[in-house]
């Protein structure tokens, strides 16, 4: 079997049987992949690695073109190969450029096979194994580790008549160029990293409106990997109470770049309170003030991309909104210890999804060696009708390495943002 690009990777009715399926080929996926390959798993037969871009390169091919490596955070080293070695100092180089060449020559020195476009669809159980089905197949695997972070699930939060607004809603996602907004009056919703960046370059073309709804926090001095290790700490706290994430940037605060400066001095950073109405051309606050607009921003953040995991249900009864989550990095699911969260609250950050991804592929295949062979999904030690059940339905899964895996889709030009607060 030789599919080509689009082509099935499994025959209707069958499964591609490995051990670990990992979904997700951004930063932290990889750093995952590379961690379990390390500790001597063959890449497509072993692990597979599925990622539903085209191209390597994770959310960041899809970044604005303004987005640069002088105005970025910080790309963190993937273990094993310096980003410097790739960047060569070159700080005006597109993030959207230089962070995909970074990764794929990353795939490529360790072989890491990644395949692509694989979008995954749903994730269930099948006895004691999981079952992953995706447009180009099923696969079979013993345990999960899930990297899809957060650029598939922008979040927009719903404010009254935000339907019978003429204008335009936009999402962090939709932008691309300042130019797109001149002429119009473009309200910007956010208080988070990106809407400080769109705010300064859309108010260089066109006229622009500060909305946050709790007043941003600068942050004076450097941000160093001490201060950033301990952002992550509140954020992890969180996740381990079963509570929705927190973005990292929003226990982090604004640093005060020559950027911010220069918008200090145009008046730009004049901020307004949240408004509490949206108008057929504009936006209304609770004192009855309104102001005009073409445009409203939603600088607003992502929310997790897990609704291919909904069928699993690993939220807990006792959990308030979120995941339990628990491991030394809290990167394994409470409920399920043979599924690990990548790019999920702690490690949404470059510096977080690299230990996540060593922690990940570590506990993973410890809770691996650890499980019975005849446990079933349900953890009931005796043979019996699950586990015949769950013979019966894996009776046509195929062996990846049976399969000659020989093409995958070539990469095309066509992107993490991490959510912020508004």
């Amino acid at each position: 079997m030789t599919p080509g690009p689009a082509g099935r990777l499994a025959p209707p009715g069958a499964a591609l049987k490995t051990d670990i399926v990992v979904i997700g080929g951004g930063q932290a996926g990889l750093s995952a992949a590379y961690h379990l390959k390390q500790a001597g798993l063959v890449p497509r037969k072993k692990f597979v690695i599925l990622d539903a871009a085209a191209a390597p390169g994770g959310a960041w091919q899809f970044r604005w073109p303004s987005l640069t490596l002088s105005t970025v955070n910080r790309i963190h080293d993937l273990p094993g190969l310096p980003f410097s070695d790739m960047a060569s100092g070159e700080t005006h180089v597109q993030a959207r450029v230089a962070v995909p060449r970074y990764f794929a020559a990353y795939e490529q020195a360790f072989g890491l096979r990644v395949l692509r476009p694989v979008k995954v669809i749903l994730v269930s159980r099948r006895g004691d194994r999981f079952r992953v089905e995706t447009d180009r197949g099923e696969f079979s695997a013993r345990g999960l580790i899930n990297a899809t972070g957060t650029w598939d699930a922008p979040y927009i939060p719903e404010y009254p008549g935000a339907e019978r607004f003429q204008g335009q809603h936009l999402h962090t996602r939709d932008y691309r160029t300042p130019q797109a907004f001149a002429g119009q009056h473009v309200v910007i919703v956010g208080a988070g990293i990106s809407a400080l960046q769109l705010l300064g370059e859309i108010s260089k073309v066109t006229t622009t409106t500060w909305v946050t709804r709790q007043p941003p926090v600068f942050r004076e001095g450097p941000f160093d990997d001490q201060a950033a290790r301990a952002a992550v700490a509140l954020v992890e706290d969180r996740v381990r109470a079963g509570l929705s994430p927190q973005s990292v940037v929003s226990v982090t605060g604004l640093p005060v770049t020559p950027a911010v400066e220069e918008m200090r001095a145009r008046g730009v950073l004049s901020r307004h309170p949240m408004f509490t109405e949206i108008t057929e051309d504009g936006v209304r606050w609770a004192n009855g003030s309104e102001v005009h607009a073409d445009v409203i921003l939603w600088c607003t953040g992502f929310r997790s991309s897990l609704d291919h995991l909904a069928p699993l249900m690993l939220r807990r009864p006792d959990a308030e909104d979120g995941i339990v989550m628990t491991g030394r990095l809290a990167t394994q699911v409470a409920s399920e210890p043979r599924i690990h969260l990548v790019g999920y609250g702690p490690s949404t950050s470059t510096i977080g999804a690299n230990r996540a991804g060593r922690a990940a592929a570590s506990e993973l295949l410890t809770s691996l060696a650890a499980a019975r062979p005849h446990m079933t999904c349900g953890g009931r030690g005796k043979r019996g009708r699950s586990e015949t059940t769950s013979k019966q339905r894996n009776r046509n899964d195929r062996r990846v390495s049976a399969l000659p895996f020989t093409h995958t889709a070539k990469a095309t030009s066509k992107e993490t943002h991490h959510g912020n607060r508004h």
